[in-house]
């Protein structure tokens, strides 16, 4: 009698913990899709997975969840970077050479993260943040004609500049790094917001790549996590994509806006914290 009582608890518990885990890969999926659909557009989808991955994943060490999150990202981007490919301008010379430098200098800024104190970055990137949305604001025309400012010959020199600088950030620290990216290619080479979308896309798939080739050898990607997420990012980003070609630069202006902002609330309450 008692060994039928501990047969059904078992049982109870085992179909509990199936319904819990159920529960909480449809979330992270749900965070997934979110997630694509804002970083497809405007960068930032960092903002929505990354927690959600942290808060539904208790006890899973850190370096796992952002190995198993990079498979999402990556994903998410690459379907978002096809969709723009096909329908947005994008100058082949100058982005090829920003995302392979960036590639690599994200790759180092992974390998010193631990020599450096990170605690000096967020101040600094609350700044320039706040600096970003303060000009964006300001000029309502920005970002929405393009006009490419830079001569062939000088572009891929700038390219490698901002592959070094944002990519080296993205594998140091990461937060904003799409829409630092977005800043630079309307700002510094005179691209609409579409085609910096499309641009920022490539060069996130570079440094996303060099960032998951280091969990994927270490072994910290929990792929049973990381494969639904991914499909979810996919359905996400290509929405997003498409909404961003069918609206055009104002519905991505308005966009970017939203998330520079929601990135200086989050960064002023864990300095202020």
């Amino acid at each position: 009698m008692d060994f039928c009582w501990v047969e059904v608890l078992l049982t109870a518990s085992s179909h509990y913990l199936r319904r819990v885990i159920t529960l909480t890969l449809a979330l992270l999926c749900l965070f997934a899709f979110l997630a694509g659909f804002i970083d497809s557009i405007v960068g930032g989808g960092g903002l929505i997975q990354l927690p959600a991955m942290l808060i539904l994943l208790k006890g899973v060490p850190v370096p796992t969840v952002l190995g198993t999150g990079k498979v999402s990202s990556l994903a998410g981007t690459a379907a978002a970077f096809r969709h723009y490919a096909g329908r947005v301008p994008i100058r082949w010379r100058a982005v090829g050479v920003a995302a392979g430098v960036a590639g690599v200098f994200s790759f180092l800024g992974a390998r010193v993260v631990s020599l450096l104190p990170k605690e000096m970055l967020p101040p600094l990137v609350l700044g320039l943040l706040v600096c970003i949305a303060i000009y964006t604001f300001w000029r309502k025309d920005f970002g929405s004609i393009h006009a490419p400012r830079l001569s062939e010959q000088r572009e891929p020199l700038y390219g490698a500049l901002v592959g070094v600088i944002i990519g080296f950030y993205d594998g140091f620290f990461g937060p904003g790094t799409g829409s630092f990216l977005l800043f630079a290619f309307v700002g510094l080479f005179g691209y609409d917001f579409i085609s910096s979308s499309a641009a920022a896309k490539l060069v996130n798939i570079a440094t996303n790549l060099a960032a998951l080739a280091y969990f994927a050898y270490t072994g910290q990607i929990l792929w049973h996590v990381a494969i639904p997420m991914a499909i979810s990012n996919i359905l996400g980003s290509t929405l997003g994509a498409y909404l961003a070609v069918r609206h055009g630069t104002g519905f991505v202006r308005v966009l970017f806006l939203v998330v520079v902002s929601a990135f200086i609330l989050k960064l002023s309450w864990q300095l202020v914290g």
